[in-house]
């Protein structure tokens, strides 16, 4: 049964925090929440955490995992980030878009594209997940709290905990999220395309929404 810390949005207790990041780092995958959805996240450098994961999602060797950063400092050291796209980005973050980047070589392979290395990257605008950046000193490995099967991510920690309180090793309550995922926007090659509407505003990349959303 998975450990169940409850948060406080916007002042996070600091004693959970480091007990979140201890057992983060002791290779445990967790359920946290963001400024979009709830997501999962583990330690990007364990592999058993990330394949756990994998088999959680369902997910084939294609899809594009996202570090979720602190800053654009942090940023910069995973992703190729030219002066265009600095600005790009520094208009728009904190905020729920995640960010598909060339990755530099600090990236470990297994998180890339299976054909392109890509990586995406995000930096939220919500406290717990701050907090637990902070005190982690690095970025969280994660993707969005969406089960095999189900049309929308998982936004109520009960719900998490009913569904996944055997496999999963720290649920992070802090309250109810939206039931939207993160707008993913591909910065790759200079050219600017929204490649899943969420949350968010696409306009800000010069994108409509489409009608039928």
């Amino acid at each position: 049964m998975s450990k169940h810390f409850q948060l406080h949005p916007e002042t996070p207790q600091a004693r959970l925090v480091a007990q979140a990041v201890e057992i983060i780092r002791q290779g445990g995958v967790i359920a946290y929440p963001t400024d979009s959805a709830y997501a999962l996240g583990c330690h990007l450098g364990d592999k058993a955490a990330l394949e756990r994961i994998r088999r959680l999602r369902q997910l084939d060797d294609k899809h594009n995992f996202t570090l979720v950063c602190r800053d654009l400092s942090e940023l910069g050291v995973y992703a190729k980030v030219d002066n265009a796209t600095f600005r790009l980005l520094k208009a728009n973050t904190p905020g729920p878009y995640t960010f598909i980047l060339n990755a530099t070589h600090e990236v470990p392979r297994r998180l890339l594209h299976p054909k392109r290395r890509t990586i995406g990257l995000r930096i939220p605008d919500h406290n717990i997940t701050l907090a637990l950046l902070e005190a982690l000193g690095e970025p969280l490995m994660s993707v969005t709290l969406m089960l095999p099967g189900d049309d929308h991510p998982l936004t109520d920690p009960d719900e998490i905990r009913d569904r996944l309180g055997k496999q999963l090793d720290l649920i992070i309550d802090g309250g109810a999220c939206n039931i939207e995922p993160t707008t993913v926007v591909s910065l790759l090659d200079g050219q600017v395309e929204i490649t899943r509407f969420g949350r968010g505003d696409p306009e800000a990349f010069g994108v409509s929404r489409p009608d039928d959303l």
